[in-house]
């Protein structure tokens, strides 16, 4: 199969129907990623007596999952929104949720416009936004300033998602949540203290073993374009960091981006640009790693899949060298 198995689709029904009739005091939305287990772990910490239910989205499902909560009564109970950045039209759905009962709290370390803080900020019973630190960071610090594993959590975290890579733990779970699979197991060891176990390591022996093909296909695949900047674009395999800083490595690229069949990707930057390529893409990010979309049509589709290239890369590569640092 050219592209990694997909994972299966959100059971939408379910989590409509299990925050309906929630007995959590705390609805937990944050992003699919180590900072989102991290910070769902200093929920939980937090919130251990009102209870959390957790709904993990990816950047291209949180407005339908803004927009399945907002259906829902409120009853004074609180939606987190953590890690996940502003969206074009959120405003009606955060109006909506205010009107069903809900209480809003959105923390996120992504960089935003001016006005689109003041669009936020003008429904929302608390926005704290802080590009300084990782999301974790900052819920751990509003949450459990006081708790020390909450606050060692956020150390790992950061570590990994700001990329300090001085803290040999993170790089461990960092790779292995890249299988979704492992987030609950991960975020439940997290909240005791638990950094690594056996089912942690033999996760992340097994990816060891399969991420050499992976970024070995890549290179194989890739295409080098651009003229300001020495632009790496490729089909994506899986593992989109670890892959990245292999093919800055192996072809000393300033961009490097990974192009998944949906037309999804994910671009990583020397200069720290990575966000407005994306926020011209649709999505956004910060300035060394973000992602964004590209509107595949069924030809893009096949060409990529056949020739490991089409249109959109010429495309990225051409906006990236309009840029200025």
């Amino acid at each position: 199969m050219f592209f990694r198995r997909r994972s299966a689709k959100p059971d939408t029904t379910k989590i409509q129907a299990d925050i309906a009739l929630r007995t959590a005091k705390i609805v937990h939305l944050t992003h699919n990623d180590f900072d989102a287990v991290g910070a769902d772990a200093v929920h939980r910490i937090r919130f251990r007596d009102e209870g959390v239910y957790t709904v993990f989205s990816s950047v291209g499902k949180f407005p339908m999952y803004l927009d399945i909560i907002s259906q829902i009564a409120g009853k004074g109970d609180t939606l987190s929104i953590s890690d996940l950045s502003y969206r074009k039209g959120v405003e009606q759905h955060l109006r909506r949720l205010k009107q069903k009962g809900w209480r809003i709290e959105w923390r996120d370390h992504h960089r935003w416009h001016e006005d689109e803080i003041g669009h936020v900020k003008s429904i929302v019973d608390l926005l704290h936004i802080d590009t300084g630190r990782c999301a974790c960071g900052i819920c751990a610090s509003d949450l459990a300033p006081d708790d020390l594993i909450a606050q060692e959590i956020a150390l790992v975290v950061c570590d990994y998602d700001l990329w300090k890579h001085q803290d040999p733990r993170s790089g461990v779970l960092g790779l292995v949540l890249q299988r979704h699979e492992n987030r609950e197991h991960v975020r439940d060891m997290l909240m005791l203290g638990v950094f690594d176990d056996k089912k942690i390591r033999s996760e992340y022996e097994d990816i060891m073993r399969e991420i050499d093909k992976v970024m070995r296909r890549t290179k194989k695949a890739a295409s080098v374009l651009g003229t300001n900047y020495r632009t790496v674009v490729a089909p994506m395999y899986g593992y989109p960091s670890e892959t990245a800083a292999f093919l800055r490595k192996e072809l000393g690229s300033d961009i490097e981006v990974l192009v998944s069949g949906s037309g999804k990707f994910s671009i990583r930057s020397v200069p720290p640009i990575s966000h407005k390529i994306a926020k011209e893409f649709g999505g956004g990010g910060h300035p060394n790693a973000a992602g964004g979309f590209f509107n595949f049509t069924l030809k893009d589709k096949i060409l990529l899949r056949l020739l490991k290239k089409n249109r959109w890369f010429e495309k990225i590569a051409r906006y990236a060298d309009s840029i200025r640092k």
